[in-house]
Order: C-alpha cells, then sequence, then structure tokens
C-alpha cells in the first residue's frame, strides 16, 4: 500500500508539473502565424538587394532602348536673334547699313548614319545580353534569398521540436527529482540518488535554455530575412509533412548537372556576361571601317534692315545718260522717286527659305592603334568571361555531387536516428520498469534517460537535415521550394 500512495503521489507532481510547462510555453498575447509561403513571398517583396538589382535591370532596359534608337535619324533645330546697331553688315542681304538692324533666323537640320562598321547593330545585340545577364542576375537573388528563408525557416522549426523536446525532457525530470525526494523523506533513497536526480533536472534546465535560446537567434535571423521588425513577435506554420523519407535513388549527379545548366541562374548570368563581351569585341572592331552619314537641312530668316520698292512715279525732271553720235545731241531718261518700306517677315522666310543635302564619309587611317587597342581589350575581356563561364560550371558541378551526397548520408543519419532512438526508448522503458521495483539505481536510471534525450535530439535534427538536403536538390533542378 505504501509503494502504491508512492506512485500516486508522483503521478500527482508529474500532471501538475506537465500542466505548469504546457502554460509556461504557452503564448498569452496571439502572435501572427506566417507560413512558408508568406514568408517567401515577404522576403521577396521587402529585400533590398532585389530592389537594387531591379534598379539596375531597369537601367540595361534603358540602354537597350536608347541603342535601338540610334538607328532613327537625328532631327534639330536652332534659332538665334542678333541686334546690330551703327554700321554693319546685315546678316541676310549682306549689305553695309547704318542702322539698327534685328535679324534672326532658324535652321532645321536631320542626319542618319548609313553605315558606320556594323557597331550600331552589335551594340543592341550587347544590350540585349546585358539585359538578360541582369534578369538572371535578379533570379539568381531571388533564389539564393528563397534558399536561405526555406533553410532558416527549417531551423525555427528544428529549434521549436528542440526545445519542446527538452521541456518534455525537464518535466520528466523534475518528475524523477520528486519521486527521488519522496523515497528519500521516507529513508529508502540515499542522498546521492537525491544530488543524481538534481544532476539530471539541472541538465534538462541547461538544455531548455540552450533550445529557448537557439529559437529565438533563429526566429531573429527569419526576421531580418523577412525585413520585419524584431521586436514584433511572430509564430511560423508548421507544415504538415507524414513522411520525410525521400527516395533519393532516382537522384542522380550528373543528370541533375545537365538539367541545372540549363535553368541555374548563375550558370545563365555567365553565359550572357560571356555573349555580352563576344558582342563588345565586334563592335570594337566597328572602328576599322569608315563611316558614312546622310545630313539634310532646312533654313530661312530675317532682317528688319531689308527693304523692299512699293512705289515708284516720275518727278518731271530728266538726266543725261550720254550723247548722239551724229549729232551731239544730249539723251536723258526722266527720273522718277521711289517709295520704299521694310520687306514684311513672311515674304523674307519665304524668300529666304533654303534647302541642303550632303553625304559625310570618314575613313579611319592613324589614330594612335585606338582602334586596335580597344580590339584587343574586348578580347582579353571575352577570354576572361570564358573563363568565368568555365568556373562557374565547374563550382556547379561540385556543389551539385556534394547535395546528392549530403542527401543521400542525410537519409543514412536519419534511418540510423530512428533506430537509434526506438533502441534507446525501448531501453529506458525496461530501465524505468526495473528502477520502479528496485531493480535499478539511479545513475543507470538518469544515464538512460540521457541516452534517450540525445537520442531524440538526433532525430529531430536528422529529420530535418534530411527535409533541408531535398530543397536543395530542388533547388539546383529548378523546382519550387516548399513544403
Amino acid at each position: 500500500m505504501s509503494f502504491i500512495n508512492k506512485n500516486i503521489s508522483a503521478i500527482k507532481i508529474t500532471v501538475f508539473t506537465t500542466l505548469g510547462i504546457l502554460f509556461a510555453g504557452g503564448d498569452i498575447q496571439a502572435q501572427s502565424i506566417i507560413t512558408l509561403k508568406e514568408a517567401t513571398e515577404l522576403a521577396l517583396k521587402n529585400n533590398l538587394q532585389i530592389k537594387q538589382a531591379e534598379f539596375s535591370e531597369a537601367l540595361t532596359a534603358e540602354d537597350l532602348k536608347q541603342s535601338q534608337f540610334a538607328l532613327y535619324p537625328t532631327l534639330n533645330g536652332s534659332s538665334n536673334l542678333n541686334f546690330n546697331f551703327g554700321r554693319s553688315i546685315d546678316p541676310l542681304t549682306n549689305q553695309f547699313v547704318n542702322q539698327a538692324v534685328t535679324s534672326t533666323n532658324g535652321n532645321l537640320f536631320a542626319g542618319v548614319t548609313l553605315f558606320q562598321g556594323f557597331q550600331l547593330m552589335n551594340q543592341i545585340s550587347q544590350n540585349k545580353y546585358a539585359l538578360e545577364a541582369d534578369k538572371s542576375n535578379t533570379q539568381r537573388i531571388k533564389n539564393d534569398l528563397l534558399l536561405s528563408v526555406v533553410t532558416t525557416y527549417l531551423q525555427v522549426l528544428n529549434s521549436r521540436d528542440m526545445l519542446t523536446a527538452s521541456k518534455q525532457q525537464l518535466g520528466i525530470s523534475q518528475q524523477q527529482l520528486d519521486r527521488e525526494q519522496i523515497f528519500y523523506d521516507e529513508g529508502e533513497k540515499t542522498l546521492a540518488d537525491i544530488s543524481q536526480a538534481k544532476a539530471q533536472v539541472a541538465t534538462a534546465e541547461l538544455n531548455v535554455t540552450n533550445a529557448q535560446n537557439a529559437q529565438d537567434l533563429n526566429y531573429l535571423n527569419l526576421a531580418q530575412l523577412l525585413e520585419l521588425d524584431p521586436s514584433v513577435p511572430f509564430k511560423v506554420e508548421v507544415p504538415s509533412i507524414e513522411d520525410v523519407k525521400i527516395e533519393n535513388a532516382v537522384y542522380s549527379a550528373p543528370e541533375i548537372y545537365k538539367t541545372a545548366l540549363t535553368n541555374y541562374p548563375e550558370i545563365k548570368l555567365a553565359e550572357y556576361r560571356r555573349m555580352v563581351f563576344e558582342k563588345a569585341v565586334d563592335v570594337a572592331k566597328g572602328n576599322y571601317y569608315p563611316r558614312l552619314t546622310l545630313q539634310t537641312g532646312l533654313g530661312s530668316g530675317f532682317s528688319n534692315g531689308r527693304m523692299q520698292a512699293v512705289d515708284r512715279v516720275a518727278d518731271g525732271t530728266n538726266s543725261p545718260i550720254g550723247f548722239v553720235q551724229s549729232t551731239n545731241e544730249v539723251v536723258v531718261t526722266p527720273n522718277y522717286s521711289t517709295t520704299f518700306e521694310k520687306t514684311p517677315f513672311r515674304t523674307q522666310i519665304d524668300e529666304n527659305y533654303n534647302q541642303s543635302i550632303g553625304f559625310n564619309l570618314s575613313i579611319p587611317l592613324f589614330n594612335g592603334f585606338s582602334a586596335r587597342s580597344s580590339v584587343r581589350r574586348a578580347k582579353v575581356n571575352l577570354r576572361n568571361s570564358e573563363v568565368s563561364e568555365q568556373l562557374a560550371k565547374n563550382n556547379l558541378n561540385k556543389v551539385v555531387n556534394q547535395a546528392v551526397y549530403d542527401l543521400k548520408a542525410a537519409e543514412r543519419r536519419l534511418n540510423s536516428a530512428t533506430s537509434a532512438f526506438e533502441s534507446s526508448k525501448e531501453a529506458f522503458n525496461v530501465i524505468q520498469q526495473r528502477y520502479d521495483v528496485g531493480l535499478v539505481n539511479s545513475l543507470d536510471y538518469n544515464q538512460a534517460q540521457t541516452n534517450l534525450n540525445r537520442a531524440e535530439f538526433d532525430l529531430i535534427q536528422a529529420k530535418y537535415d534530411l527535409i533541408f538536403r531535398n530543397k536543395v536538390i530542388d533547388y539546383y533542378l529548378g523546382n519550387p521550394i516548399s513544403f
């Protein structure tokens, strides 16, 4: 009867201890819950590096438009207004005048490049590749960010489960200490047994503290990735993962590498940058060729110094203009009085209207080897980009092989951790039953509990490690990263 009463008391203590842990771990204030999908959307929306990459992409798009508009003719106008005082030359009549003259003229010029060594077309192609490179760079930043969010999200879930398991182990340890205290008070246990139970509780409390710190740090890292205020608490939604064992026999590193070559942003970025430098060589070679341009112009002008006759009347007088050879008779002509007025603006514009058209041919003969130097620099940049592209491919091959190896290792680790946990759980149950009837001392019991705790922690970490390794494979395959 004494033994039954002791167990009833221990059960009561266990119930109250467990309830205390649950209430202590509960959140009094309601907190927002963020799903993985919402987390990725927030990261893509708020991340400043993505915004910078998009700004760079927009600038490159403008460069492309400008290079395309360079094929169109140019059209420019000019106008000037002059005020001359005293003796000066009328700019429209080229006559000396001794008066204040106000003159103006306007011109319209158009020009188009007919041939420039295909530089304009090559520049358009170069800017197209540059735009695709910037798009690939933006996608690379997004993919890297998504992988970081998923990684941190899984770390939060991992630390959450570790904290839950640590609190449960603390409850068990506290229960054991309470039982030991009851037996000690009745003289059935020694002080060494109490000390062992207290040490087990202290270790469990340390595990809870470490797990809580890890969870807080992971939440902080996730908030920073999402550009959220770390002072505003939130929770993450626990995804439904029914089967974490993943059949990875179908995963082949060469096949994954082959697929990644076609969609991995790092590779696309390196390829487009190499294409940019290829076109840069063609643009530089255009400096070897002549340049032919067509230019046309329209113009007219007005001067208030220009006069025109409006009336002519004989004044009744004559002026001699010569003699008749046979009679020496004077030959005269009547004199006229002429009335002048300023030529109207519209009339001058019509009369001064002029047109021009011409071709300009520029042939490079010698310019300090500048064309040759620009071509050589462009070729060096091209070779450097080719090396960078190959380095990117080599690095991708390495990380893909590493990812496949890590996935297989994670699956083996989970299988081992599952077996170890089941074995530790069975061993602990046996030890506990023997301990309850006094066949095992507290030292062996505490060691069995410690082994069970360690096996459970290893199992939790192995489960999330396998999930993460599988998401890394999805990342290289270009699949959406989700649960």
